[in-house]
């Protein structure tokens, strides 16, 4: 029995254990809640990671992004989370991708064979595609909500799409999700209401109207759902 494990696996099992092990989860999104994800997937043994997101380590992300620290400002975070998990799991394969995932680079992305892909992804458009696509190759996936402009940590849940309410971004993904045929979809969401954020200084990216307010608690819990749900699915441990 690996030492670093051993309390997953006394949870798990030895066989769940070796399923994580040799299984292959795509991460997209190493923000708020794709980098703790990330983190979570790894501490917890899965094999090997690929790691996806076009941007870089800014200090308004030290608030709450696990691979943000004042040495990564400025570093790619793909980067700057596989020297992170690097350090925590130098038995993990990992593959940095400093890529943002559009239909542009779809067919780069899926080059690869995946387990389970885990979408957090900010645009809309980009998440539609990349859930759309996921599903007509038969790939798992699960996708994270709306974090931004929370902070009630307890009303984060795991469900179908079709059971989402209370989040504007649940609502434009459940309609277009429907509109291409697929009625259902996991998903990490919360029904909490967006509270109204005071005005920053921080512009937004390309896409982005406005910037949200976000502490570390509510986007890192969302990111723990998600990894959680993937690790119990990966493992046969929650049937």
């Amino acid at each position: 029995m690996d030492e670093q494990f051993i309390r997953t696996q006394m949870l798990l099992g030895g066989r769940a254990m070796e399923r994580l092990r040799h299984s292959h989860v795509a991460v997209l999104g190493l923000g708020g809640v794709g980098g703790w994800c990330a983190e979570a997937l790894c501490r917890s043994g899965v094999g090997e990671l690929t790691l996806a997101d076009q941007d870089t380590v800014s200090v308004s992300n030290l608030n709450r992004q696990c691979a943000a620290l004042h040495s990564t400002v400025g570093m790619e975070k793909a980067r700057a989370t596989v020297l992170r998990l690097g350090d925590i799991a130098p038995s993990c394969t990992l593959h940095p991708l400093a890529i943002r995932y559009e239909t542009d680079t779809r067919e780069e992305f899926f080059r690869t064979n995946y387990d389970y892909i885990v979408d957090a992804i900010d645009l809309v458009s980009c998440k539609l595609d990349l859930i759309e696509t996921a599903h007509a190759r038969g790939v798992p996936i699960i996708s994270a909500l709306g974090t931004g402009n929370k902070r009630d940590a307890q009303q984060l849940r795991i469900a179908d799409i079709s059971q989402t309410e209370g989040c504007p971004l649940a609502r434009v993904v459940r309609k277009e999700l429907r509109r291409r045929g697929i009625p259902h979809h996991k998903v990490v969401f919360s029904p909490e209401l967006a509270r109204s954020a005071e005005d920053g200084d921080e512009a937004p990216p390309p896409g982005r109207r406005s910037i949200p307010a976000s502490a570390m608690w509510v986007p890192a819990a969302a990111g723990l759902l998600l990894a959680q749900a993937v690790i119990l699915e990966l493992s046969e441990a929650g049937r």
